[in-house]
């Protein structure tokens, strides 16, 4: 059985844009197979991009997906291609119950096309909300196919069908066992259509998850997922095929690429030509720290690609400091972006130090940044005078601080509007989680680019962008490959807002050291009070810390929409109220 993995980058609700992008890997594949697969797999709702969200609710799109299919099938025709496609689409029930839709895998051919399989289990955890648009699928699926003279029977699971292994993870949903439904089939090979989000670890997790139905089915898991950034969430792809007497895949398709690869049940993997140049992570030669970290970056540098690129932005701007968060957001947007298309503004103040505002300026200079220095004193004096008869009192304390970074959003919101840019937030998780922010202020902008990331976080993946195992990665997306990109200046400076004289971060808060892993414990893991105390953390810090996070939710409310990297994200998988009782 001869069958090619198609991980596309779809964009969401381009129904026909998406097929189109499936013809295109249909080419490639045709161009460089000799004898082209007979079946070619395409991720979940594939037509429409994930998640789609509320444009399931949309007649006219439904419509659009009906001439998308028609279109694939012509594509198909017009190109004498007899493979077949396996594309996620959304399936309407014949009743007129809500919901109405399935989630569903369509089987294309030249001559029409079928229902093949729809979604057992629908995850609505976190980020996903399936039962709002979907109603479950009550049995399993399988299609058959025929090439080298034999049937071939393929079993068909989508997504959250593959992760019904309670031991090795902790959100098996309620609801049946779609891998172990297919057992009595005796099927030849199992195909998982996914589009499952970038996650830490979360790759590994995929494949033992498919090692485990390999080993229970007894045939080959070919698993093909999403690729690209779509609003908050990043699809790494990974795709892979697995066996059943290994762990190790019989096939690795990399991280954050469009491409194609095509795999014989009956010989070796046979990859195909990238549609991009890339490369996988998973690679020998470097541990598993930096690997993860570079997937990280990788995976930020995608997700700010596709979010300006899908919003239409070509630009974009941000503020830059001289610390440790601006320069980190520098670095993702040149390399998602382009040097050329990434401008700074400097915008010191009387308490920026003479050592941040040079550390700002060599980073700019080093990445080949275009930047603008606008210095606020001015603006300060302005606002103290507006402000003095009414507050019968010069600005002072917190407000006189929150003008400064008002003014700098002011600023910012400014150029961009003017210049047609995506301004880019600079904002780390840890001060989000602790409101240690400025609405209207430094968390104005379009994205929040490192909004997931804790400030211990920011700090490894700095530190791995100097080091020499970043060489290559930093050479593929256009950074220079060797030489210091942050800098030991940037690097080793004590974190600081600088809005008084000799400010500190740790005048405010804990050192990082201490703040991340309770915040790790009390967002990812929510432990409760009495809970962050027995898992060691300081009571005070706790009882402060606790205080201050439930003091800023009405600030996440408001954040810009940031790239989710971690397994608790403030965005829409954090549901929590804000006027309430703690």
């Amino acid at each position: 059985m001869h069958v090619a993995l198609a991980q596309i980058n779809p964009v969401v609700g381009d129904l026909l844009g998406n097929a189109d992008r499936i013809l295109q890997a249909v080419d490639k594949v045709i161009d460089t197979e000799a004898t082209p697969p007979a079946l070619m797999v395409t991720p979940e709702l594939s037509l429409w991009g994930y998640p789609p969200r509320d444009l399931l609710f949309s007649s006219a799109h439904l419509q659009q997906q009906t001439e998308a299919l028609e279109a694939l099938c012509k594509g198909l025709a017009s190109r004498g291609s007899a493979m077949a496609l396996l594309v996620g689409f959304a399936d309407a029930a014949d009743d007129s119950l809500h919901p109405s839709l399935f989630n569903a895998l369509a089987l294309v051919e030249a001559g029409g096309w079928r229902v093949a399989a729809r979604k057992q289990l629908l995850p609505s955890y976190d980020v996903f909300d399936e039962t709002r648009y979907f109603r479950p699928s009550q049995g399993g699926a399988h299609v058959t196919l025929r090439q080298g003279g034999r049937d071939w029977r393929i079993g068909l699971t989508i997504c959250e069908d593959l992760w019904v292994e309670d031991e090795l993870h902790d959100r098996r949903l309620v609801g049946p066992d779609p891998v172990g439904g297919l057992i009595d089939q005796q099927i030849d090979l199992l195909i998982n259509c996914s589009a499952s989000p970038f996650g830490r670890r979360k790759g590994a997790l995929r494949q033992r998850l498919a090692f485990r139905a390999a080993q229970r089915l007894r045939c080959p898991v070919v698993y093909v997922n999403q690729v690209g950034g779509n609003d908050e969430l990043v699809f790494d792809g990974a795709s892979f095929v697995m066996g059943s007497n290994s762990e190790t895949p019989l096939l690795q398709l990399p991280s954050c690429v469009t491409t194609t690869a095509t795999w014989n049940a009956e010989g070796a993997a046979q990859p195909a030509q990238s549609l991009n140049a890339g490369r996988a992570t998973d690679h020998e030669g470097l541990n598993e720290a930096s690997d993860e970290l570079e997937l990280l970056f990788r995976s930020l540098v995608t997700g700010v690609r596709d979010y300006a690129g899908k919003c239409g932005f070509g630009k974009a701007l941000l503020g830059l400091s001289g610390g440790i968060d601006s320069a980190l957001v520098a670095v993702i947007a040149a390399a998602a972006l382009g040097t050329e298309q990434v401008q700074t503004l400097l915008m010191p103040s009387p308490w920026s130090s003479s050592g941040s505002i040079t550390d700002a300026l060599t980073l700019s200079e080093r990445l080949g940044l275009a930047h603008f220095i606008v210095p606020i004193e001015t603006l300060m004096e302005g606002f103290e005078k507006t402000l003095t008869p009414t507050l019968q009192a010069a600005p002072s304390g917190v407000t006189a601080e929150n003008l400064q970074s008002r003014i700098r959003g002011t600023l910012l919101m400014a150029v961009a509007n003017q210049q047609g840019q995506l301004l880019l937030t600079t904002g780390n998780k840890s001060e989000l989680a602790v409101g240690y922010c400025t609405l209207y202020g430094d968390m104005n902008g379009g994205l929040a680019v490192i909004g997931d990331l804790y400030k211990s976080t920011v700090f490894a993946l700095c530190r791995w962008l100097e080091s020499d195992a970043a060489g290559l990665c930093r050479s593929e997306l256009g950074l220079p490959a060797k030489g210091a990109l942050i800098g030991t200046a940037i690097l080793e400076k004590p974190p600081s807002a600088e809005l008084r004289p000799d400010q500190k971060d740790s005048d405010s808060l804990p050192d990082y050291d201490r703040l991340d892993p309770l915040l790790i414990d009390l967002i990812e893991h929510r432990l409760s009070g009495d809970q962050l105390v027995a898992a060691g953390h300081d009571p005070r810090d706790v009882e402060r810390i606790e205080r201050l996070f439930r003091r800023a939710e009405f600030k996440r409310r408001q954040a810009a929409p940031l790239l989710k990297m971690s397994s608790q994200a403030f965005g829409s998988g954090w549901r929590l109220p804000i006027a309430a009782h703690a």
